[in-house]
């Protein structure tokens, strides 16, 4: 059985987040043989506090330090045992092991929002160096174009120039020519 989760989860204090658990099986999900255990530990020494069961349903173990903000939000049988804990608070910051295999998630709760990234310098310069390399590639065009002009101009007088050169081996003009 392969589990899937994201190691690292970043929660604003106050809002809900989503700790999602999946998994692949060659099995399917029979919920009388299926079991789940999700539980929370402070710190990596801490014991574990199991929180959340699935024997055949889901129970909750109402743990005081969640009350009732834990929302089992996945479906067993499309292989997501993921939970919701709503309004997060500081206290939630810690370990969350997802045992349908074994996955182990590590809860951050910041206080603020990161601030949002301010890209316009990034277009500016962007916009810039691709304005500067198209303008470069149009001025290299143009420079061959010329110069192919010029090639042909100057293929086409040797031409004319051999044409009106012509002798028939004694410095007579060949007939035909002038």
């Amino acid at each position: 059985m392969e589990i899937m989760a994201q190691p690292t989860i970043s929660a604003l204090n106050g809002t809900s987040v989503r700790l999602a658990c999946t998994f692949n099986s060659c099995y399917k999900v029979e919920n009388k043989e299926f079991s789940l255990n999700w539980t929370y530990q402070g710190c990596d020494n801490c014991s574990e506090e199991l929180f959340l069961q699935f024997r055949m349903k889901i129970v909750h173990w109402r743990l005081d330090r969640f009350g009732n903000r834990v929302e089992f939000t996945g479906n067993p049988s499309k292989n997501d045992v993921s939970f919701t804990l709503h309004q997060v608070q500081l206290e939630d910051e810690g370990i969350y092991n997802c045992y349908v295999g074994h996955a182990r998630i590590s809860l951050r709760v910041i206080t603020e929002a990161p601030p949002e990234r301010d890209s316009t310098v990034a277009v500016i310069v962007g916009a810039s160096v691709g304005g500067f390399l198209a303008v470069v590639i149009l001025v290299l065009v143009v420079v061959k174009c010329v110069r192919r002009k010029k090639q042909q101009k100057l293929s086409t007088d040797d031409q004319k120039t051999e044409e009106e050169g012509k002798t028939d081996g004694e410095g007579n003009p060949e007939e035909g020519t002038k």
